[in-house]
C-alpha cells in the first residue's frame, strides 16, 4: 500500500489516444477477464487470513498463489520463490517467467505485493493479486515479444523489504546489472470502496527520485491510460508514483507505472480489509484495463481467432437467472448450453455460502433475508457471476 497520500494530480480527462491503435485480439482477451474468477480469487484471498510477512498465513498465501499458476499450465521450471530475511523474519517473493518470442531476455515486470498487515488484505492487496493471476492466465498461451515476469512481493508492509531484495539481489548482482528490464507495472490496492461510483482509476506516474528515468514513464504511464480507455469502460487520472514495490525499480533508473484506486479506502490496514468492503466489479473493470495494457507492453500476438473456451464462456455470459429482484423462486435459463451439467451456488457480500444446488433451474430461495447476493453459475470448466436481489 502506499505510505501517503499526494494532491499533485493532473485532470481527469480522457487520454488522447492517437498514438496507439485499438486491436480487437487485445479486446478480445481483455473481455476473457471473468468476474467470477475475480470474485473468488477476492474471497480465497480473505480466507487465507493475515498475512504478516513471515506468519504461515504468509506462506499459505504463497503456495496458492503458486498453485493457481500450476493450474493455469505454467510449469514448475517457471515457477521461482525468492527467498528472503530481515532480522529474525524469512518469507519468499514468487516469480513466474513467460518467455517472449523475440526479446527473451528483455522483461515486462508486473507486480504486486500479497503480505498484509492487521486485516486479510482483500484491497491491500488481494485486489492486485487477483488481477495478476487474471492476466497470467489469460495470457498463459498468448505469444509475446518481450518475456512478462508475473511477480508476487511479501513484505511491502515492513517497508518494501521483498521488492528491495529481489532489485538489490536479482535484478543486480555486486552492483552489475543482471536483468533487462523494459518496464514495471505494479499494481497496489485497486480494490475501490463499496457503494462508491468508482469510475476512475489512478495511473502512476514517476515524477521524483532518480529524474533520468522520471520522461520514460511519464510516456509509458500515458500508454496506460490510453490502455485503460481502449479495452475497459474506466477513466483516468495521473498520480505520482509512491512508496510501493515498484519503488526500489525506480532507484536503479528502471521505467515504471502503476494502477491505484482513485477513491481512496480507508479500511487497509484494518480488520475490515475484507470482500464486503471491497467492489469486485471495479477489480474486473481494473483487470480488463490490465490485460490490454500488458498485452501492449509486451507486445502480444495480434491474431484475433476465439478458442472454442471463449465462445463457451461467451455463451455463459448470456444464460438468464430470473426473476430479479425474486421473491421465492429463481430461475435458470441455459439456453445454447441446455443439457449441460451445471452448478448454483448463492454467497453472501462477506463469501459465505448460502444456499448450493446441482442442475437445478428453479431454486427455492424463499428463506434467504432481503438483500444483494452473488450468485455464481458453473458449467463444465466455466463460471459467471451475477448480482442476485431477494425482495419481498
Amino acid at each position: 500500500m502506499k505510505k501517503f497520500t499526494t494532491l499533485l494530480c493532473a485532470a481527469m480527462a480522457m487520454p488522447t489516444i492517437g498514438a496507439q491503435s485499438f486491436i480487437q485480439a487485445y479486446k478480445n482477451r481483455a473481455d476473457m477477464v471473468t468476474q467470477a474468477n475475480i470474485t473468488a480469487n477476492l474471497q480465497d484471498f480473505g480466507n487465507l487470513g493475515v498475512k504478516t510477512t513471515g506468519s504461515q498465513a504468509n506462506a499459505n498465501t504463497l503456495n496458492w498463489i503458486k498453485n493457481k499458476y500450476l493450474s493455469y499450465g505454467y510449469t514448475a521450471s517457471q515457477i521461482e520463490e525468492n527467498p528472503f530475511t530481515y532480522g529474525s523474519t524469512s518469507s519468499k517473493n514468487l516469480i513466474i517467467t513467460k518467455t517472449g518470442t523475440v526479446y527473451p531476455n528483455k522483461y515486462v515486470i508486473i507486480c504486486g505485493h500479497f503480505d498484509t498487515i492487521i486485516g486479510p488484505g482483500v484491497n491491500d492487496n488481494g485486489s492486485g493479486t487477483s488481477i495478476i493471476l487474471e492476466a497470467a492466465r489469460i495470457l498463459k498461451n498468448i505469444p509475446t515479444e518481450y518475456s512478462i515476469k508475473f511477480i508476487h512481493f511479501s513484505g511491502e508492509e515492513q517497508g518494501l523489504r521483498g521488492s528491495t531484495h529481489y532489485v538489490n539481489n536479482v535484478v543486480y548482482q555486486g552492483g552489475v546489472r543482471k536483468l533487462d528490464i523494459k518496464l514495471v507495472f505494479n499494481l497496489d490496492q485497486v480494490g475501490g470502496v463499496k457503494g462508491n461510483n468508482n469510475n476512475t482509476v489512478y495511473c502512476d506516474e514517476d515524477q521524483g527520485g532518480v529524474s533520468s528515468n522520471n520522461a520514460a514513464s511519464a510516456a509509458i504511464t500515458q500508454q496506460l491510460r490510453n490502455c485503460t480507455a481502449l479495452y475497459s469502460p474506466l477513466q483516468t487520472a495521473v498520480d505520482p508514483a509512491e512508496s510501493t514495490d515498484y519503488i526500489p525499480f525506480e532507484q536503479k533508473g528502471e521505467v515504471i507505472t502503476g494502477f491505484f484506486e482513485r477513491i481512496r479506502s480507508s479500511y487497509p490496514h484494518t480488520s475490515k480489509d475484507t470482500f464486503a468492503n471491497v467492489d469486485p466489479v471495479y477489480v474486473y473493470n481494473i483487470g480488463k484495463a490490465t490485460v490490454g495494457a500488458l498485452q501492449h507492453f509486451a507486445v502480444a500476438s495480434t491474431t484475433t481467432s476465439l478458442t472454442a473456451k471463449t465462445a463457451q464462456q461467451e455463451s455463459l455470459e448470456t444464460v438468464k437467472i430470473y426473476p430479479n429482484p425474486a421473491s421465492s423462486i429463481l430461475n435458470i435459463d441455459l439456453l445454447d448450453l441446455k443439457g449441460s451439467n451445471f452448478s448454483f451456488e448463492i454467497t453472501n457480500s462477506s463469501g459465505r455460502s448460502m444456499l448450493k444446488t446441482n442442475n437445478e433451474t428453479k431454486i427455492n430461495v424463499s428463506a434467504l433475508e432481503n438483500g444483494v447476493y452473488i450468485g455464481v453459475l458453473k458449467v463444465g470448466e466455466q463460471t459467471v457471476t451475477k448480482h442476485i436481489l431477494i425482495a419481498r
